[in-house]
C-alpha cells in the first residue's frame, strides 16, 4: 500500500462557470417570445384605450360641450382608463412574480453550487490535515523535530 505525501497529493479541481455569476437570469427563446407577446397585448390594450378616449373627445367636441356631454365623457372615459390601468397593474405584477421566481431559482442553484464547493473544500482540507498528521507522526518517530512543520502549517500548539 503506497501513501502519497502532501507534496504529491493531487490538487482539488474547482470548476468555475463564469456564467453562473451573472446577475441577470438567462432567458430562453420561449420566454422571450412570451414576454414579447405580453408586451404586444399590453400595447394593443393601450392603443385601443387611447383610441376610444380620442373618439370620445371627438364626439364630445362635435356635439357640444354641455353638462350632459361632460357627464357622458366621464362615463365613457373612466372605465376605459380603469381597465387600462388595471391591465397594466396585473401585467406588471405577473412580470414581477415571474422575475422573482426566476431569481429564487437562480439563488437556489447558486446555494447548491456553494454547498457542493464547501463539501469539496472540506474533503480537501481533511486530506491535507491527514497528510500533515502523517508527516508529523513520521518525523516524530524518526526523532526529527516537528516544530518548523507545525509553524509552517499554522497549527495551534495542542493540535498534534
Amino acid at each position: 500500500m503506497s501513501e502519497q505525501s502532501p507534496q504529491n497529493a493531487p490538487a482539488p479541481t474547482i470548476e468555475i462557470d463564469p456564467l453562473a455569476t451573472t446577475v441577470l437570469p438567462e432567458v430562453s427563446p420561449s420566454e422571450a417570445r412570451r414576454g414579447a407577446a405580453e408586451q404586444f397585448r399590453f400595447m394593443l390594450v393601450v392603443i385601443i384605450g387611447v383610441t376610444a378616449l380620442f373618439l370620445a373627445f371627438l364626439i364630445f367636441i362635435a356635439f357640444g360641450s354641455g353638462a350632459d356631454g361632460v357627464v357622458a365623457l366621464a362615463v365613457i372615459a373612466a372605465p376605459i382608463v380603469t381597465i387600462v390601468a388595471a391591465y397594466y397593474g396585473i401585467t406588471l405584477a405577473i412580470g414581477q412574480v415571474r422575475s422573482a421566481r426566476s431569481a429564487a431559482e437562480l439563488a437556489e442553484e447558486r446555494a447548491l453550487a456553494a454547498e457542493a464547493s464547501a463539501r469539496e473544500s472540506d474533503a480537501w482540507a481533511a486530506q491535507m490535515e491527514s497528510g500533515l498528521r502523517l508527516a508529523v507522526s513520521k518525523l516524530t518517530t524518526s526523532g526529527i523535530s516537528t516544530r518548523d512543520v507545525e509553524r509552517a502549517a499554522g497549527t495551534p500548539d495542542e493540535f498534534f
